[in-house]
C-alpha cells in the first residue's frame, strides 16, 4: 500500500484560512469568511478586563473540570484570583474528550468524545497554537469507504441514483434529480435563500431574532425537508444514506444548517496521540509553578489554580447577607459532605447534571426552565482493538483507508483510525499491524438501543453488523477482535448525555438566557451547551473565556 504524504500536517493560520476561504467559494457563499472568522474567534484577553494580579485574593469557584471549566481557568489564573476546580471523575480529566488507550505504550487509543477540530473553529485553534500541540489531518487520501443502506451494499464512489433509487418509492422529481443535486439542495438550499447578514444573526445568540431566523429556529430537520417539497420517502433514503441526519430528525433545524454555514464536516483534524492532549496540557499549566506560557505577566502576579480530582459539587447557594457563593461537594472516596464560599462561580457542568444540584435559591424562573428542558442528545461509541486492519487489506471487504462507512443499521457509522491516512509505503504501514476501529458510533435512540444491551450482547450485535456492512461470514470478526470497550453518555454519571441539540424553539427561548449571570452576578455559565457550538470542543473553550472575562468585569464593579 502506498499513499502520498500530506502536504499540511500542522496547519498555520493562514492555511487554516485559505482553506475556509476555498470552501466557502466551491459553496458559493466567499462572502461568509469573515462573519465567520469573527463569530468564532476567541474572545478579548481577559487583560482587558482587569490587569494581571488585579483579582488577588478573590476566590472563584468552578464546577466541571472540562474543558469549559480549563479556559475559565486558565483566563482568570492572569488576574491573580485564587481558583478551585471541582472535578468529579476521579480517574481522568478532560470531561467529554475522553481517549481511551489500551496498551501502556498509547499507541493504539481510540476516542469516546471529541475527535474532530474544524479549520474554521478559531477558538480551539487559538488554544492549540498557545498550548504548542501538534495536529494530523483526518482527511482520507482514498474515498473507499461503504454505504449499506437499505440491504445494498456500496462504495462512497458508487451511484447512489442508480442502486439506492430504486429501493424507494420516490415522487417523479425526485427520480429525475441526482443524489449529488438532491443532496446539495437538502444540505444548502434554505441556508443560501439567507443574505450574509441573516446568516450570521442565525448564528448568534440573542434575545430576538429577525421573522427570516425565527422561521428556521421553529421547525425541525424533518419540517424542514418537508418545507422543501421532499417525500416521506425521500427523507427515509436521506435518513438511511446520511444517518447522523436520520438519527436527529425531530431536532432544531438550526442546529443542523449552523454546521453547513460553518462548514465543520470539511478539513477536519486531530490532535496527535489523543485529544485527551487538549485538556492535559491545560493541566500541565496549572501544576506547574512558573509556567512560561503566560509570556509578559510575571508570575508574581498570576494566581493559584487547585484543581481537585473526585470532588462532586451536591449544592449551589447564595448567603443573602453576604452575597457569596457557597459550593456544598464530596469526595468520591470517603464520601463526606463538605462546604466551601467563595467570591464568584463559574458553572460548566452539563445542564442534565446541573438539574440533580440544589439551587438555594433558585436562579431566575427562565434559567431553571432551562435547566429543566434544554435537550440532550445520546451517544454511544463501541471500540475494537484488532489483531489486524481487515478493513486496509486488499480485498474485496477491504481498501479502506481512514474516513466512515455509513448505515441505516444502528450500529449507524464505523470509523476507521487516521494514522495511516499518509503512509510512505508497506515498510511504515500494513493492514497486518493492529488497529483501533470505531465499530459503532451513533446517535440517540440508535445509541440507546445499541449500547443498553448486556455487554456481551452488545459486542456480539456490533461485530455481527460491522461484519454485514463489510460483506464477510459472519464471525469473520470473532478471531479478529481481541479487546473492546463502549461507552455510553447518557449512562455516564457526571454527564447524562452527550452533547446538547436543541428541539425546535429551544434555541430562540432559552439560549440567551443560558448565558446570563445568576446571584447577582456571582455565577456565571460555560460550556458546549452555551455556546453556538453545539457537541463541539469550539464551545466549550469560547463560552469558558467568555465566563471569565465576565467575571473579570464584574469583580471590578
Amino acid at each position: 500500500m502506498s499513499i502520498p504524504l500530506n502536504p499540511i500536517v500542522n496547519p498555520t493560520n493562514e492555511q487554516r484560512h485559505e482553506m475556509l476561504r476555498d470552501n466557502l467559494t466551491r459553496e458559493g457563499r466567499a462572502e461568509d469568511y469573515d462573519n465567520i472568522i469573527s463569530l468564532l474567534s476567541p474572545p478579548p484577553d481577559i487583560t482587558d478586563y482587569a490587569a494581571p494580579g488585579e483579582l488577588k485574593g478573590v476566590k472563584v469557584g468552578i464546577i466541571g473540570g472540562g474543558l469549559a471549566g480549563m479556559a475559565a481557568a486558565y483566563e482568570l489564573r492572569k488576574t491573580g484570583a485564587d481558583i478551585t476546580v471541582f472535578e468529579a471523575s476521579e480517574d481522568r480529566i478532560g470531561g467529554r474528550i475522553y481517549t481511551y488507550y489500551f496498551d501502556p505504550d498509547k499507541k493504539y487509543y481510540g476516542e469516546f468524545g471529541a475527535m474532530r477540530i474544524p479549520v474554521s473553529h478559531e477558538t480551539t485553534w487559538h488554544y492549540i497554537n498557545q498550548l504548542n500541540l501538534d495536529t494530523v489531518s483526518l482527511s482520507s487520501p482514498i474515498r473507499n469507504n461503504f454505504l449499506y443502506v437499505h440491504n445494498t451494499r456500496l462504495r462512497v464512489t458508487d451511484s447512489v441514483t442508480d442502486l439506492l433509487y430504486p429501493k424507494y418509492n420516490l415522487e417523479q422529481w425526485e427520480k429525475n434529480t441526482p443524489w449529488p443535486e438532491l443532496n446539495r439542495y437538502v444540505s444548502t438550499y434554505i441556508l443560501n435563500q439567507l443574505t450574509p447578514e441573516q446568516r450570521a444573526e442565525m448564528f448568534t445568540i440573542q434575545p430576538t431574532y429577525s421573522e427570516e431566523i425565527l422561521g428556521i429556529l421553529n421547525i425541525s430537520i424533518r419540517e424542514a425537508l418537508e418545507s422543501l417539497g421532499l417525500s416521506q420517502e425521500a427523507i427515509s433514503l436521506i435518513s438511511g444514506v446520511n444517518p447522523s441526519t436520520g438519527s436527529i430528525l425531530e431536532t432544531g433545524y438550526d442546529e443542523s444548517i449552523k454546521e453547513e454555514y460553518t462548514l465543520d464536516n470539511r478539513n477536519l483534524y486531530r490532535i496527535t496521540e489523543g485529544m485527551v492532549n487538549l485538556p492535559l496540557a491545560f493541566y500541565k499549566t496549572f501544576t506547574t509553578p512558573e509556567p512560561s506560557l503566560y509570556y509578559n505577566i510575571p508570575n508574581d502576579s498570576l494566581g493559584s489554580i487547585d484543581y481537585r480530582t473526585g470532588h462532586f459539587v451536591e449544592g449551589i447557594y447564595q448567603d443573602v447577607n453576604d452575597n457569596r457563593v457557597y459550593l456544598k461537594y464530596r469526595t468520591q472516596q470517603d464520601r463526606q459532605n463538605m462546604m466551601d464560599v467563595f467570591d464568584f462561580v463559574v458553572c460548566t457542568i452539563p445542564f442534565s447534571l446541573l438539574r440533580t444540584l440544589e439551587i438555594k435559591p433558585y436562579f431566575s424562573n427562565p434559567k431553571m426552565q432551562s435547566i429543566l428542558e434544554f435537550n440532550y442528545v445520546n451517544a454511544q461509541k463501541t471500540i475494537f482493538l484488532c489483531n489486524q486492519r481487515f478493513w486496509e487489506a486488499n480485498t474485496y471487504y477491504g481498501n479502506i483507508v481512514g474516513g466512515i462507512s455509513y448505515t441505516d443499521l444502528p450500529i449507524q457509522s464505523i470509523v476507521y483510525p487516521s494514522d495511516h491516512n499518509f503512509c510512505q509505503g508497506e515498510s511504515t504501514c500494513s493492514p497486518d499491524e493492529p488497529g483501533v476501529l470505531v465499530a459503532s458510533y451513533s446517535y440517540n435512540q440508535n445509541a440507546t438501543r445499541v449500547g443498553n444491551q448486556e455487554e456481551y450482547d452488545r459486542v456480539e450485535f456490533v461485530k455481527r453488523e460491522v461484519e454485514e456492512v463489510h460483506g464477510v461470514p459472519s464471525g469473520f470478526l470473532d478471531p479478529i477482535v481481541e479487546r473492546n470497550k463502549t461507552v455510553i453518555w447518557d449512562n455516564e454519571p457526571n454527564f447524562r448525555g452527550a452533547f446538547a441539540y436543541a428541539l425546535p424553539g429551544q434555541n430562540q427561548r432559552f439560549s440567551y438566557v443560558m448565558t446570563l449571570p445568576e446571584y447577582n452576578n456571582k455565577v456565571f455559565f460555560a460550556g458546549e451547551h452555551i455556546s453556538n457550538k453545539h457537541g463541539w470542543i469550539q464551545g466549550a473553550l469560547q463560552t469558558g473565556k467568555y465566563a471569565a472575562n465576565n467575571l473579570a468585569y464584574y469583580a471590578k464593579q
